[in-house]
């Protein structure tokens, strides 16, 4: 059963909230991106500007993104000129010691007949996600994944293979470090394997604490802990929820019910390689599948990586929305509703 905050109050009949998956797909910076920044940006300007903005200074960030990530400079630069009056959105883009925030999310990678895999649920409340799915080749290395904090990204595959998701680490503690939707655009802009990827994050500063599973072509599959106060920590393990070493925050351990979700997945894919269509039947029944929507908290989207393929499939409780490669497609948009049953494409 799901854990949930019992003071709560109960979804009232009938409620339903209407989003739009949007698919957007081009090679450089450009109407896409710019359609990003128009719709999400304020949005994320006003969080942004409420907390406070970075801990740190403009310059602080241009600095950290010099010495930490130094192939995203000019990036950053190119991305800024959609709105270059605008003095937020450069020191936002940097995301260098940005406000604290928090999503819960399931993970798993496995094996089946088709090769190797990533599944993954992102919970949030779905009014705060931007819900879009970009292909990109920002740097000479197709990218494509689920967009978070506008040019970072929440899960993804390059064209090499890799695959990486994330889900919040369980731990309060902030620090000097990157917001970890760059940290994995910059993974899967400038890594070909796993491997690389631990090499990276290894290096790579995280503000909070969160958990990233990764795996690529080979069929290996690690889980990084990275926290801002210990070096990052990587385990042989395929799967996370929302605790690392153990469960620290236990409040929201109880909430999220990070041990119960814990506990299935670990049973699935210590031993063994559950197919794909076994543990999408998991990730979207519950307690992993999560539709307190109302609330503000449910899962938004499942999407499954296959890195042979470079490929993302986007399911949701209604089924399957479609299967996007990191080639090219048409842009488009796909009406989605979440009510208290689960989520659908119409």
């Amino acid at each position: 059963m799901i854990v949930a905050d019992t003071s709560a109050e109960q979804p009232k009949p009938g409620f339903t909230m209407n989003r739009r998956l949007l698919l957007l797909s081009e090679d450089r910076p450009g109407a896409g991106w710019g359609q990003i920044h128009q719709k999400f940006w304020p949005g994320w300007r006003n969080w942004y500007e409420n907390k406070g903005g970075s801990s740190a200074g403009t310059q602080d960030a241009q600095r950290a993104i010099r010495l930490h990530m130094p192939e995203f400079e000019r990036l950053i630069d190119t991305l800024s000129e959609v709105a270059p009056d605008d003095s937020s959105l450069q020191s936002f883009l940097s995301f260098w010691c940005p406000p604290r925030y928090l999503t819960n999310c399931s993970q798993a990678a496995s094996v089946d007949a088709f090769g190797p895999f990533l599944i993954r649920n992102y919970d949030l409340d779905p009014a705060l996600n931007e819900l879009t799915l970009l292909r990109s080749c920002w740097r000479g290395k197709r990218v494509i994944g689920m967009v978070d904090g506008l040019s970072g990204l929440s899960d993804g595959v390059n064209e090499n293979g890799l695959a990486v998701s994330l889900s919040f680490g369980g731990r309060l503690k902030i620090g000097l470090g990157f917001g970890v939707p760059l940290i994995i655009r910059y993974l899967l802009e400038t890594c070909t394997d796993v491997q690389d990827a631990t090499e990276a994050l290894r290096r790579i500063p995280c503000h909070m604490s969160y958990n990233l599973t990764l795996t690529d072509r080979s069929g290996k599959a690690v889980t990084a802990f990275l926290a801002p106060d210990r070096p990052a920590i990587v385990q042989n393990r395929r799967w996370s929820t929302n605790h690392q070493l153990g469960v620290e925050l236990l409040g929201h351990g109880r909430f999220s019910a990070t041990l119960e979700r814990a506990e299935i997945l670990s049973n699935l894919v210590t031993d063994a390689n559950p197919t794909a269509a076994e543990l999408t039947n998991v990730f979207l029944t519950g307690p992993v599948f999560v539709t307190n929507y109302e609330e503000g908290f449910g899962t938004v989207f499942t999407s499954l990586y296959r890195p042979e393929a470079r490929t993302v499939e986007l399911l949701f409780a209604g089924g399957t929305a479609g299967t996007w490669s990191v080639d090219d497609y048409p842009n488009t948009q796909i009406p989605l509703q979440f009510d208290k049953t689960g989520s659908r494409f119409q």
